[in-house]
């Protein structure tokens, strides 16, 4: 039996834009025995509804839980609405303020008259109103379409929770689309996913194969185009795909055979509908055709626009030289220089060449040929990274505030859009960009929206490290084009000129490792072992540096799972840098035992909360009673984390190398085993061993690492930016 809570609802405590409630609400009735106490009284209640008054009696389906924050509450699963049916009930409600112009007296005028009724003779039989005294036609409209509307709503999410939507889902669709739902849904219910990205084409599907969508109709082979090619794109990083590629994906997704014909007629169908793109063989998604488009676009418009000229900047680059105490290699006078000059810029190079050096330098010439405040250049430009500590990295080195491009943005986490796009761009006239190679393609589309089309960018980075999660490789690509203005970075800044890591990342970025880089000196060890060794090996290495700062020492490895991956080193490592203490509390999330003082790292963005995927923080306090929480202190932020959202954070004594893209560490440790094989090769290594800035550690298998080096394959990324660049748009 479900159990129940009829009563009034009395107010919000808190609401989304997708129709999430806390809120208060006085139960009248119910049956569970739990409850009984609540009779009566007021209890939080949590749940998703299309609207909520506060002079309607409303039945409550679900059940009672404890929450951290709002302590003993009902989470509600499904709701209806009761119609007032006592005369003063019926008056209340046409006072409520919800029918404009009806006041007591013309209430309890319509109610003497129509009795129990009322509500459905005024749906149904409108014009009977007219007999009552006093009831006007403009009040018979008010109440009559108010009622109607109000009516409507409630029934659209009655109509798509019993096509099988969850309440949640049904708001979702509801607040999308209105009165227009069951139309959109008639003529296609795939039409849900592309408008709401929090509906995926598996759930639509199954919901739409329950309802009668026949496996092969035309609507459905549509929607599993468009889901093959935006998946595919997310997994290969690929902008584009043949004809052949596509359809072989179809009878998977669809699990039915699709003849060719039906799949050809599909796909011009949405070549005409625009959502998918034709240039000779290939096809790209419409988004991404036009964001690989925009970006040409607009590096070329930059790219040509007149040099900025300025008087005496020798001089002026001279005195800067001077106040930093710091002497830039001609390789880097040159980048500043073209900073302060060119509209587009951009600024690679390997490790220890300098790129986070000369970022203060263009930031302080810049500053001084305009003749700026500090508060107006922080006004004038934004220093930008994907990443949360990318950014932090490169505030740092600045001494000026940075953010990640997500909060430049500012990303609606509900809506999955920017704020900050080309109807509200920002008003900045520089940007520069950290850790380009990370960027992919549409999140550097979304920049250039949401700046001006005359704003001025500095792209820096290294091309030879991983491409981005997402789909592109755009650093690469404006690179290789060789179509706009680069300064390549080549001569060691100091240090790298004796550093064995970076001798050993140039030979694996040139594809050969020689083994006389070896041992030679501390910075570089190579501790040969076979694979069942590994682990003891990387436990001896890792003590000896427990005490060393949890931002300084770090294991790196390509893989999760499997008997090297990084869960079973995580286990291990906890042992040796946060072994178990009477005095620190503990709490069991699935397989793993989190403990106070452990290093754990955020695996997405709250920007809410001000930290973002890849961050770094320390549990500084474990809660058990009456609720489950974690507390993870993130550099001097705190973050509170309840069980609902235990699965956003994990251990991080490991890390994957994808993660640490953006970051730099005294101490990298990174194990080389052949059970990595099918994940390593050449830009992961790269990338792995140039987080490393004093001491790396190899553990493993000297073949492994030879095989990965020689693995070129994983870089391989189908996309047109270059092509763009080099032979104009198609």
């Amino acid at each position: 039996m479900d159990i129940y809570i009829k009563g009034h609802y009395q107010r919000s405590i808190y609401q989304n834009s997708n129709g999430y409630h806390i809120g208060l609400f006085k139960v009248k009735e119910t049956n569970s025995e739990a409850l009984t106490p609540f009779l009566d009284k007021t209890i939080t209640f949590t749940g998703y509804f299309h609207e909520l008054n506060d002079m309607d009696t409303y039945l409550f389906f679900g059940k009672l839980v404890e929450h951290p924050k709002y302590g003993t509450q009902f989470s509600v699963s499904s709701y209806e609405r009761c119609k007032p049916e006592e005369k003063d009930a019926i008056v209340e409600f046409l006072t409520s303020g919800l029918f404009k112009g009806i006041g007591e007296k013309k209430a309890k005028s319509i109610v003497d008259v129509l009795g129990k009724d009322t509500l459905s003779i005024i749906l149904e039989h409108p014009d009977n109103l007219i007999l009552i005294p006093g009831i006007t036609k403009n009040n018979i409209d008010t109440l009559h379409n108010k009622l109607k509307e109000y009516e409507s709503s409630y029934e659209t999410v009655l109509y798509l929770s019993n096509l099988g939507f969850s309440t949640k889902d049904s708001m979702l669709v509801y607040n999308f689309y209105k009165d227009r739902v069951k139309e959109v849904i008639d003529a296609d219910i795939y039409q849900l996913e592309y408008s709401i990205y929090e509906l995926g084409f598996k759930k639509i599907d199954r919901i739409a194969l329950k309802n009668g969508v026949e496996q092969d109709a035309m609507i459905r082979i549509r929607a599993a185009i468009l889901y093959i090619m935006e998946e595919v794109s997310n997994m290969y990083g690929h902008s584009y795909f043949y004809y052949d590629e596509i359809y072989e994906y179809l009878p998977r997704v669809l699990s039915t055979f699709i003849s060719d014909d039906l799949y050809q007629e599909a796909l011009q169908s949405l070549l005409v509908d625009l959502k998918v793109v034709q240039k000779e063989e290939k096809y790209y998604l419409k988004e991404m055709y036009d964001a690989e488009c925009l970006i040409v676009k607009r590096f070329r418009l930059l790219a040509r626009k007149e040099d900025e000229s300025f008087q005496n900047l020798d001089d002026k680059f001279s005195e800067m030289e001077e106040v930093f105490g710091i002497s830039y290699n001609e390789e880097q006078k040159q980048a500043i220089l073209m900073s302060v000059c060119k509209n587009f810029l951009i600024i690679t190079g390997g490790p220890g060449t300098g790129k986070t050096t000369i970022m203060k330098g263009m930031i302080e010439l810049y500053k001084e040929v305009h003749k700026l405040s500090y508060e107006k250049l922080a006004d004038r430009i934004a220093l930008l990274a994907p990443t949360g500590r990318a950014a932090k990295r490169m505030s740092e080195a600045t001494l000026m505030p940075a953010s990640t491009i997500h909060s430049f943005l500012k990303w609606q986490k509900d809506t999955n859009k920017f704020q900050v796009n080309e109807y509200h761009k920002s008003k900045v006239e520089l940007v520069i960009i950290d850790e380009t190679s990370m960027i992919d393609t549409m999140l550097m589309a979304s920049l250039l929206r949401g700046i001006s089309a005359n704003c001025k960018i500095i792209m820096v980075g290294d091309s030879y490290q991983l491409p981005s999660v997402g789909p592109g490789q755009l650093l690469h690509d404006v690179i290789a084009s060789g179509k706009l203005p680069v300064v390549e970075l080549k001569e060691l800044y100091r240090q790298g000129k004796d550093s064995n890591i970076i001798s050993l990342a140039y030979d694996i970025r040139n594809g050969c490792v020689e083994d006389e880089v070896f041992n030679q000196d501390e910075d570089l060890t190579f501790i040969s072992c076979s694979d069942d060794q590994v682990i003891s090996n990387l436990m001896d290495v890792s003590s000896t540096f427990k005490d060393l700062s949890y931002k300084k020492f770090q294991v790196l490895a390509p893989m999760y799972k499997g008997n090297y991956g990084i869960d079973i080193i995580n286990n291990q490592l906890q042992r040796i840098f946060n072994p178990k203490d009477s005095s620190k509390k503990e709490l069991v999330v699935g397989e793993v035992i989190f403990r106070e003082g452990d290093k754990v790292i955020e695996l997405t963005n709250m920007p809410e909360e001000n930290i973002f995927n890849g961050d770094i923080g320390i549990i500084s306090q474990i809660i058990t009673s009456p609720a489950k929480k974690i507390i993870v202190d993130f550099d001097g932020n705190e973050v509170t984390f309840t069980a609902a959202n235990f699965n956003k954070f994990r251990l991080a004594y490991a890390i994957s190398i994808h993660k640490a893209q953006g970051s730099e560490f005294d101490v990298v440790v990174m194990p080389l085993v052949q059970s990595y094989r099918k994940m390593l090769y050449r830009k992961l290594v790269y990338t792995g061993i140039t987080r490393s800035k004093k001491m790396l550690y190899l553990i493993g298998d000297k073949v492994a690492l030879k095989q990965a080096v020689h693995n070129t394959s994983s870089d391989i990324r189908r996309t047109t930016i270059r092509d763009f660049l080099e032979n104009g748009i198609k």
